[in-house]
Order: structure tokens, then C-alpha cells, then sequence
């Protein structure tokens, strides 16, 4: 990824190591490849479906490039949306585990949770094959794969686009479900959402790119958090106006990328997160405040967040904020710091937090660490209470101390 404006070796296009994209990761199974990205629970990448359009593989290679080296490791478990539909192109996602826990230098990312992402820049990543606005993706390209990056707007969603140009778009998205963004090289008549839909607008100059073949799966970040999922590129028309340069569908200027919107889709994504969780607590009776650091890699502590209270509306989402905090233990050295919104969906009454402890072979006194939920929506910590605060605390593995 990405096509681009500039040259694909142009600086401003690589998503280097150190950069923040460290959990954007290449995902191979039964020979197709795309892009992917780490969610906030360590072990989570979330994907598109039609990477898996054999339903054999049950696995897949995951290749981490961050700032302490390469590698590759396996999941050994993936789910698709099982409304997926391919000839639609909804409910293109997937999420894949990791067999074991992902580097600590991945970033790992957070959902984009608010509904006003039409209007916003977004960053895309991913490994797909370079290209430019120009000429479209190099079909000869043989060289590495190279994580790259650029940055375009999400215009309008996919429902708006067909309802607009009709059956110029010969397929039928899901209302609410597809962002799109127009691929623009400064001149109006390669402004496809203003040719198709009159919401006009002429790009980023120079960092306007597009998605391409390989990029699929990748994220649209918006503030540093997944708000699209990479599906699909199309060249649309409607009757005799039609605005890609070339008329073919390469990733070229003038063309349309569609993204799965995370936002429609958070729900499914957070319960089946959930749900694999090993060893989560169900009741506060099982809940253990105290966790072995292990070896290496990490290991997850949980904190488990229940509603007492009765909803007003059987339909009603509540939610609270969450961030962890440093006791003695420390941020980056003992464990992974985890912030976000957690939510419960209807029928739902409680939920973890999961946070990832950072195992060594280190010989350390205990250490504690703490988590803070605030900003409760739909409910409330009691009267005059602000903030609740929960610890556990890392218990030494590693033989004694000695003075």
C-alpha cells in the first residue's frame, strides 16, 4: 500500500518502525495476503473476511515489523462476521488470534467509536502493492513488501454513493455500513464524489493515496484509532460521466476505496473479543487482584466492570472510560498501559478490561498497578462519586531478592 501521488519510495510514504504502525501487521493464509491491525487486547488482529474465502484455513501467518525487529507468528483462530457477503461487500471482517502474545513494541489501537467520521482525514496503512494516482497499481512490482501509508478523507458512505448513481454501482451495500473516499488529483473532472454526488472536494495534494491489491484488512485511522476496515476499490459511473482517468479499476485517481465503518460495526467486534478472553472472570468472587508477572511475553490481569442498576431502555448502551495507572509498577517496563471506552450493549450487564502484564526473568518485589474508571453514561458510581479505582498488584516469580 498505498497508491499514491508521489513516488511510492517518497519518504512521506513509508509507515516506518517507531512511527505508531508498528501494529499494523501483513496477514498470509491459503496463499492470499493483506493487511491487518493489533486491537487493544494484545492478541486480536482485526481483518477483513475475504482474505478466508477457502473455509479449510484455519490458520495464519502474522508478520510483525517493529521497532525491536521482525517476526512472524500464528494464529490459530480466526472468525469471520458471519453475515459476511461477498457479493455485496458487507460485513467484510474477520478477526484472527495469535497463538501467543503479540511484541510488546506493537502498537496496539483502540476503536474509533464516534459516527462523525464523513468530513475527517484519515491515515490508511498497509502492505498492498504500490502504485500511483497516475498509472495505478504496478501489476510487475516484485520487490519487498513495504508497509506504507497515506492519508484522504472519507467523503460520504457507500448507501449515499448508490442511491446517487444507481445501477452504476452494481452492488448493494448495507445503509450505514461502507465508508468511501475518492481518490483526487487536484482537478475536478477526477473528483469522483463530486462528479457522482456533488460533494466536491480536490484532495490532499501530496499525501492523497488510495488502497490497493494486498491492502485489504488494513485500518483508516482517525486519531490514532480504527475507524474503517480496507475492503474494497471500485471505478463507478453514472451514465456518461465517469471520472477515473483510465477506466479500470487499478487504484488510480478519479476511483472510489470503500471501508468496512468500525463505528457500525464495534459491537460485534467487542463481544467476540470478549469472548475470547481465557480465564476472564464471570463474578466478582473470581476476580484474582493479584497475577504472576511469567517469563516473557505477557499475560492478561482483569478487571471486571457489572451494572446493578435496570436500564430506562432495554436498548440502552452504557459505558465508561477507563485508564490504567502506575503504582509501583511501571508503564512500558511491568505492564502495558491500556485506555479506551468500554461499553455494554443491550442484554449485556458487565464486561473486562483486560491488561497485559509484561513477563521478565528479573528478580523485583511485588508491584502494583491501578485502574481508573470514570465518566460513566447511562449510569452512575453513586451520588458525589467521581471516579472508581481498582489494584492489582504483579506478584514476583523469580526467586528472592537479596540485600
Amino acid at each position: 500500500m498505498v497508491t499514491t501521488v508521489t513516488h511510492y519510495t517518497d519518504a512521506r510514504n513509508r509507515a516506518n518502525a517507531g512511527e505508531g504502525y508498528d501494529g499494523v501487521v501483513r496477514v498470509s493464509a491459503g496463499g492470499f495476503f493483506g493487511t491487518g491491525s493489533l486491537l487493544f487486547d494484545g492478541r486480536a488482529i482485526l481483518t477483513a473476511a475475504h482474505l478466508f474465502p477457502d473455509a479449510s484455513v484455519k490458520t495464519a501467518d502474522v508478520h510483525f515489523e517493529t521497532s525491536s525487529g521482525e517476526q512472524t507468528l500464528i494464529a490459530n483462530r480466526i472468525t469471520l462476521l458471519s453475515t459476511y457477503d461477498d457479493e455485496q461487500g458487507n460485513d467484510d471482517l474477520a478477526i484472527v488470534w495469535l497463538s501467543s502474545s503479540a511484541p510488546l513494541a506493537a502498537n496496539r489501537y483502540n476503536l474509533y467509536r464516534g459516527s462523525d467520521e464523513i468530513g475527517k482525514t484519515m491515515t490508511m496503512v498497509g502492505y498492498g502493492t504500490p502504485g500511483s494516482g497516475s498509472t495505478g497499481v504496478i501489476d510487475s512490482y516484485t520487490g519487498p513488501y513495504m508497509r506504507l501509508k497515506a492519508s484522504n478523507q472519507f467523503d460520504t458512505d457507500a448507501t449515499t454513493v448508490k442511491s446517487w448513481v444507481g445501477s452504476g454501482m452494481g452492488w448493494t451495500p448495507s445503509p450505514g455500513s461502507q465508508l468511501v473516499a475518492d481518490f483526487d488529483n487536484g482537478a475536478s473532472d477526477a473528483d469522483a464524489l463530486g462528479q457522482l454526488t456533488y460533494r466536491t472536494g480536490t484532495g490532499l495534494g501530496a499525501d492523497e493515496g488510495m488502497s490497493s491489491t494486498g491492502d485489504s484488512g488494513g485500518p483508516a485511522f482517525i486519531n490514532g484509532q480504527i475507524a474503517g476496515v480496507t475492503s474494497y476499490g471500485a471505478s463507478v459511473f453514472n451514465g456518461s460521466t465517469d471520472p477515473d482517468i483510465d477506466t479500470k479499476t487499478n487504484s488510480s485517481f478519479g476511483e472510489l476505496g470503500f471501508w468496512q465503518r468500525v463505528s457500525h460495526y464495534q459491537q460485534w467486534i467487542d463481544q467476540t473479543v470478549r469472548a475470547q478472553h481465557v480465564n476472564a472472570p464471570k463474578t466478582a468472587a473470581e476476580v484474582e487482584k493479584s497475577v504472576s508477572e511469567g517469563n516473557g511475553g505477557t499475560t492478561h490481569v482483569y478487571f471486571l466492570l457489572q451494572f446493578t442498576g435496570v436500564r430506562s431502555d432495554p436498548k440502552q448502551l452504557l459505558s465508561v472510560d477507563y485508564a490504567t495507572r502506575d503504582g509501583t509498577a511501571k508503564a512500558g517496563e511491568d505492564y502495558i498501559s491500556a485506555s479506551g471506552k468500554l461499553i455494554l450493549y443491550p442484554n449485556e450487564t458487565q464486561a473486562v478490561i483486560p491488561v497485559e502484564i509484561i513477563g521478565d526473568a528479573l528478580s523485583e518485589p511485588n508491584e502494583t498497578l491501578y485502574m481508573d474508571v470514570t465518566n460513566p453514561v447511562g449510569g452512575s458510581f453513586g451520588e458525589g462519586v467521581v471516579r472508581l479505582t481498582a489494584m492489582r498488584t504483579i506478584l514476583n516469580d523469580d526467586g528472592n531478592l537479596w540485600a
